[in-house]
């Protein structure tokens, strides 16, 4: 099973990207959604960006995503 996790894009360079998780900051690929802007949510798979999301459904799929154990 693959998972796609909703993360907030807190900059960009090129085709290079860092969000968040956690309070630590991750270094993604922008290659496949290179029309991603800063302050928006991104699907991440395998370090890249797949697909926008909005905001309320990404804090939705986080809450979901936490209750897993």
């Amino acid at each position: 099973m693959c998972l796609a996790i909703p993360l907030k894009l807190i900059s960009k360079e090129g085709t290079k990207g860092w969000v968040e998780v956690g309070g630590a900051k991750r270094e993604i690929s922008l290659i496949i959604l290179p029309e991603a802007k800063v302050g928006d949510y991104v699907l991440v798979h395998a370090g890249f960006a797949i697909s926008k999301v909005e905001e309320k459904e990404a804090q939705e799929l986080l809450e979901l995503l936490s209750t897993i154990k």
